[in-house]
């Protein structure tokens, strides 16, 4: 990996810790920063993991012993995948590739109309519309709307402004990008809910590149919409087995 893209991994990888540091703390979890890695010490909400590594080369003794293994579904987000952590009793959950967009101009118009979340009821249809009906919507609390960076971004049909949330996204905002994540689209796929999400964030951050992750058919749907992939990623679950040190 070059120096630059490197750089660029650094500034995803802190922008997605940021953004789990601030739904842990929607959930009442306290994470903390260190050199090498954001890490909870106690199990984080679904989705999210409990551990970010910040850089390369992280100590991935020190990085398991600063989270909850004891519970189950323990994780750990390999930023640059260049962690073994599998004598640590862990084993790949999947991998994804980070992605960079440069900042540009706002986007083309989408069909739907866009507004920035900012009362617990609309969050909640906004995450009924996300979860789709998986049982998971509980997941986005009303915390989420104090923090000052992200913004849960809703799309509706044109003139719909009291109808069914047809597609949104997070967007998280750090210090030199913004993340974003969780776009979903309910009508019109995938596409559709990229061109929603784009238009809005440039129309918030128009001086900020946009990061985040993805794989397969997600990966390939960013692509079309001007994203580069930058560096690969691993996330690590735990399986409670430890590997022999021999």
């Amino acid at each position: 990996m070059t120096t630059s893209r490197q750089a660029l991994v650094r500034s995803a990888a802190r922008n997605n810790a940021e953004w789990c540091a601030a739904m842990c703390r929607a959930h009442g979890v306290t994470g903390e920063f260190g050199a090498d890695a954001w890490a909870a010490p106690v199990r984080t909400p679904l989705y999210y993991p409990d551990a970010v590594t910040l850089g390369p080369d992280a100590d991935p003794d020190a990085l398991t012993t600063r989270i909850d293994t004891a519970s189950p579904g323990a994780s750990v987000k390999d930023s640059f995948a260049d962690l073994d952590l599998t004598e640590a009793g862990f084993r790949v959950l999947f991998e994804a590739q980070w992605i960079y967009r440069p900042a540009a101009a706002a986007t083309a118009a989408p069909d739907l109309e866009w507004a920035v979340v900012g009362d617990p009821d609309t969050l909640r249809a906004w995450a009924l519309a996300w979860d789709g009906g998986a049982g998971n919507a509980d997941l986005f609390r009303p915390g989420l709307l104090t923090e000052p960076e992200t913004f849960v971004i809703l799309g509706r049909s044109a003139g719909d402004t009291e109808g069914s949330v047809a597609a949104g996204a997070v967007a998280s905002r750090s210090e030199h990008v913004v993340g974003v994540s969780n776009v979903f689209g309910r009508d019109g796929g995938p596409d559709t809910a990229w061109s929603l999400a784009l238009h809005a964030v440039a129309r918030l951050f128009p001086t900020l590149p946009v990061v985040g992750y993805e794989q397969g058919d997600e990966l390939t749907v960013t692509l079309r919409h001007g994203f580069e992939p930058i560096g690969p990623l691993r996330v690590w679950t735990y399986s409670g087995q430890h590997g022999s040190r021999d």
